[in-house]
């Protein structure tokens, strides 16, 4: 039985990427597999049509047409209420659904009886790295705020020793060291600048560490706290507002001396945690730069206002939106073969099979069977 992939055009504003590449495709077609994808759907990436063409995937014209007969469904983002209900019963939807916010979309997919799997929700576990889309997105993201931290801050990041003297390195400070912020500080410390990380959780102190960067630790004696900070699936938990509010106070000296300061801290289904408010950008030094991974969920930093770059007492404070949607070519390689690795042990000689009990599929699976069962 044949099995037939679609990837239609991404519709939200401003988002670049496609959900499968043409080498991604050229891996996943077989005798048993067919691919369509919308017109047009890769271009604003670097993928053109015609690319898609050369390794034996159909162009369809419209969503209509090609949603109406897909077995399988890749999206980065989650589908409109059009495209939703474009989709046939019983066909298998992959995308980042972000499930915490689309409670009505979800009942809409349950209602349609479509299998949504949401990339957000795949467990962290060693057989599911390579479907873990949040981390292979959150590593150009992290890349990316250095660079908007360098490309705004009026001094250079490494080093420099000349003739006419010597250059002092730019400090950088990365609160939250997630994979975001991992590679943020190997980016930053790539280009030479004096690197510092801190996160809650006191198990990432050897990988910042293991960066060339120095760890900032604001436990004294509280390693119990840390430690409790982390959740079982590798995570930060949200801490107590007097908590929050102690590690601000700890942090605002660290964050007054850097040059740039990255922050990254998100929690599922949360606003993002403030980890620099008013007070400590007035202490922050003249041309600093604060980049906040965390603008989508509202933003580490008090004076962020997300999706724009504002100038606040002297700083330079960027809130981007859909930081891997600025680098579409490889962020739409990454998320192809995330979304491949998750959905091919699926297809056999009998078409599609979700298995709930299987440990990645279960629970990443939000609606199924006319069910939802995200929350239940």
């Amino acid at each position: 039985m044949s099995v037939r992939i679609c990837v239609p055009r991404e519709t939200a504003a401003g988002e670049s990427r496609v959900a499968l590449t043409p080498d991604g495709a050229r891996r996943l077609l077989s005798d048993d597999v067919s691919i369509a994808v919308e017109a047009g759907a890769g271009q604003a990436a670097g993928f053109p049509d015609a690319a898609f063409e050369e390794v034996g995937v159909e162009i369809v014209p419209d969503a209509g047409r090609l949603l109406g007969g897909a077995d399988i469904v890749f999206k980065v983002g989650p589908p409109n209420d059009a495209e939703a209900d474009l989709l046939p019963e019983g066909a298998v939807l992959a995308c980042l659904l972000r499930p915490h916010e689309n409670a009505a979309l979800i009942e809409r997919l349950a209602g349609g009886g479509v299998t949504a799997l949401a990339l957000e929700l795949v467990p962290r576990i060693t057989r599911a790295q390579s479907m873990d889309a949040l981390s292979s997105q959150s590593n150009l993201a992290g890349y990316k705020a250095v660079l908007l931290g360098a490309n705004s801050l009026g001094r250079i990041f490494p080093l420099l020793m000349t003739a006419a003297g010597t250059l002092s390195p730019a400090r950088v400070l990365v609160l939250g060291a997630g994979v975001a912020g991992l590679q943020a500080l190997a980016t930053a410390r790539r280009l030479g600048a004096d690197t510092w990380g801190y996160d809650i959780r006191a198990a990432v102190r050897e990988e910042v560490e293991s960066l060339g960067a120095k760890f900032v630790d604001l436990q004294e004696g509280a390693e119990g706290a840390a430690e409790d900070a982390e959740t079982e699936g590798g995570y930060a938990k949200e801490l107590e507002e007097a908590e929050q509010a102690r590690q601000r106070e700890l942090l605002e000296q660290h964050v007054a001396r850097a040059d740039v300061v990255i922050t990254t801290a998100l929690v599922p289904g949360r606003p993002a945690p403030v980890l620099i408010t008013e007070q400590t950008v007035d202490r922050m030094k003249e041309g600093s730069v604060i980049v906040d991974l965390a603008g989508e969920a509202g933003g580490n930093c008090a004076l962020s206002t997300p999706g724009e770059t504002v100038v606040e007492r002297g700083v330079t404070i960027h809130a981007p939106l859909n930081v891997p949607g600025s680098l579409p070519y490889h962020a739409s390689q990454l998320i192809g073969r995330n979304l491949s690795a998750l959905v091919k042990p699926m297809i056999g000689e009998e078409g599609v099979a979700v298995d709930l009990e299987d440990d990645v599929i279960g629970p990443c699976c939000v609606t199924h069977a006319g069910e939802v069962r995200f929350g239940a």
